[in-house]
């Protein structure tokens, strides 16, 4: 196969180890970045990525598939290039980056001759891999909107996985000092797997070797993660940490040993997680395309899942907002009781009088399901800028607030109030911003009516 190396009978991650809490520096706001522990865009609203990845550097003339991967539903395209190490050498840059805008998706570009070093022979240096960022730097600075740079697909394979690092970290370093602004994604060692933890449990001192801190780590969930409670103690390991994480490739369950595809999606959707799924078409085996033959039309059992299936592109990916500046909601998703449907409800207060500082919020059903729903509430500056805003309502059936992201919520009995973090407090006149939160409700679940304040 061109890439692909399912690791098998690996012993599943033990996560149980202390992990220490650090307290983060103030963020980078150039471009897409990170805010705790998402990703955020400039404006400061929260992006979670939901896409695919794409074979272009082995299919370069499948262009369309652009427009396709957007079609069902993607927000993120994760686009292959190669350094002309082993692939390539990529030098359509400018024209990846222009489908990726003409198409509404932000670009995650990487370089993949770096897959397995130190165990794959041919394989590049994440030295290598920077330097052949660095020629392109003319095409991707000024691109910080729209362009990810994940340094090297699969970096280290399973010998002397510990060297991952200080490879990773000079790596960024080295970015940093060339000038590269972008938001930075990095890859874990094994073959992307990391079953021996190395990522997870030196992922601080590689958060701190860049000095813009704004990179987030990708693990690749094949095989290694075939049980839910493997997958979320990953997951919990970087949220103890603070420290944003990503899915950048997973496959599926097709057989007992595979993936527990179901579990990455649905821990992520609950967690405010991205995720990009492997891989569009072209893999020399075929059971891990979501389409035949890049035919949009002739999607597969995994293409199925991913797009139309619970937590799947159709039912949880949000457009940008640097392309329109407001976030469409998404269709209700599968795992939805039949005989629930989401709705997007609740009045927004009262728009704020010229020349006052103010705000109004309105509140939306995401996704809903027995017992559960997911919430968004989206709040928009009045006629004139504001500092920060406090949201508050009271729900009228019994629902409670069990988690939130991208705002601090507190309850007190049925009160909920929700106040803005530190990234998205400031908004223009006229400008909105998103939290979320996982509810818990019990017979009705209905919209509660929204106060909006603002400094």
């Amino acid at each position: 196969m061109k890439k692909r190396l399912i690791l098998s009978g690996i012993t599943a991650l033990a996560v149980g180890a202390s992990i220490m809490t650090f307290v983060r520096p103030a963020d980078a706001a150039v471009g897409l970045h990170v805010s705790g522990r998402d990703v955020v865009e400039a404006n400061g609203q929260t992006f979670i990525m939901r896409g695919v990845n794409h074979h272009h550097v082995w299919s370069p003339t499948q262009t369309a598939s652009f427009g396709h991967i957007k079609a069902a539903g993607a927000n993120t395209v994760r686009v292959v290039l190669g350094s002309g190490k082993r692939w390539g050498p990529s030098t359509d840059v400018p024209q990846v980056i222009n489908y990726c805008k003409q198409n509404k998706l932000i670009c995650v570009l990487e370089v993949h001759d770096t897959t397995g070093y130190g165990e794959e022979g041919a394989a590049a240096s994440l030295d290598e891999a920077v330097n052949y960022w660095i020629g392109q730097k003319d095409n991707l600075v000024g691109q910080e909107n729209y362009v990810i740079i994940n340094i090297g697909n699969e970096p280290i394979g399973n010998t002397n996985p510990g060297q991952w690092t200080t490879a990773t970290a000079n790596a960024v370093r080295k970015l940093r000092t060339n000038g590269f602004e972008h938001l930075i994604m990095v890859d874990a060692p094994n073959w992307g797997q990391d079953w021996t933890n190395t990522m997870r449990d030196n992922a601080q001192t590689v958060w701190n070797a860049d000095s813009q801190r704004n990179l987030v780590f990708s693990i690749h969930m094949y095989s290694v993660y075939n049980q839910a409670a493997t997958i979320r103690s990953y997951f919990d390991a970087f949220r103890t940490m603070n420290l944003p994480l990503v899915v950048g490739e997973f496959g599926w369950r097709f057989n007992s040993n595979e993936v527990d595809h179901d579990t990455i999606l649905s821990e992520a959707q609950a967690r405010g997680m991205g995720w990009l799924g492997w891989s569009w078409s072209g893999n020399s085996d075929p059971i891990l395309d979501m389409t035949t033959n890049f035919n949009p039309n002739q999607l597969t059992t995994w293409g199925q899942r991913i797009v139309n299936g619970a937590n799947g592109l159709k039912a949880t990916a949000r457009e940008a907002t640097i392309y329109s500046g407001v976030n469409p909601t998404p269709t209700a998703s599968a795992s939805a009781s039949p005989s629930v449907s989401p709705s997007a409800s609740a009045s927004p207060t009262a728009s704020p009088t010229a020349g006052t500082r103010g705000c109004a919020a309105t509140y939306t059903i995401v996704n809903q399901w027995p017992g559960g729903f997911q919430g968004e509430v989206r709040v928009t500056a009045g006629n004139s800028a504001v500092s920060g805003w406090t949201v508050t309502w009271t729900f009228a059936n019994g629902q409670r607030v069990t988690q939130a992201w991208s705002a601090t919520v507190s309850s007190s009995g049925s009160t909920v109030t929700a106040r803005n973090v530190g990234y998205n407090g400031n908004l223009a006149a006229g400008a909105s911003t998103t939290f979320g939160f996982i509810g818990a409700w019990n017979g009705t679940n209905s919209a509660p009516t929204l106060s909006c304040t603002a400094n």
